[in-house]
């Protein structure tokens, strides 16, 4: 039974949260009949690539972890990994042969995501890392990225890299880009919690 691969880092996993607990009515903008189609998986026969971007907290990482475990269930090789931890990986290969075994890791599955590109910033050394990723797989095998920057901004993410813009150009040569916007749901459920926390805390002050 096909499984999807963990990082290579091991560190405790995220929660798979069922696609069913998604609130679709909280971005303010999100398509989702594009949304629908990509569920069907038919991007990944083409080997065409799937950028979520928008701000934090609005379930990129959710989306793309179920389509991740959709296609596992239908007897994809996965793997999900967060873009510190891949880059780092790869980073810490002493010499051409370990790193070129290594890249294997994040070539050879069907359908690779890189999560959270954006959220910090690297040198260009890590920047050539995720573009030889990006070009061994490109026209070959689907890859998943999120991200909360548009590329107009990727040279903040990759200063000084002279790779960046094409990088770019073959992430969304054959891409589908799926676009949020909207507040951080996050945030809004921590406002909720506060807000149902607060006549009890009331009550406990005048009770001093």
């Amino acid at each position: 039974m096909p499984k999807l691969e963990a990082p290579a880092r091991q560190r405790a996993p995220r929660r798979l949260l069922p696609l069913a607990d998604f609130d679709y009515d909280w971005p303010q903008e999100l398509d989702r009949a594009l949304l629908e189609e990509l569920f069907t998986l038919a991007f990944l026969q083409g080997a065409t690539n799937l950028i979520l971007v928008g701000p934090n907290g609005l379930g990129k990482t959710m989306l793309a972890k179920n389509l991740l475990h959709q296609a596992v269930l239908r007897g994809h090789t996965a793997r999900f990994t967060l873009a510190s931890d891949m880059l780092h990986d790869l980073a810490a290969q002493d010499g051409s042969t370990q790193l070129a075994r290594r890249l294997r890791r994040y070539t050879g599955p069907q359908v690779l995501c890189i999560d959270e590109v954006g959220y910090l910033s690297y040198d260009a050394r890590y920047a050539d890392l995720l573009f030889e990723v990006i070009t061994r797989r490109y026209q070959q095998r689907a890859t998943v990225l999120t991200t909360n920057k548009p590329f107009g901004e990727w040279n903040q993410v990759f200063p000084n890299a002279a790779c960046v813009v094409t990088l770019v150009d073959r992430l969304v040569h054959r891409s589908e880009i799926l676009s949020l916007a909207g507040d951080s749901y996050r945030l809004k459920e921590a406002k909720e919690r506060a807000a149902r926390r607060a006549p009890s805390r009331a009550s406990a002050r005048k009770a001093r």
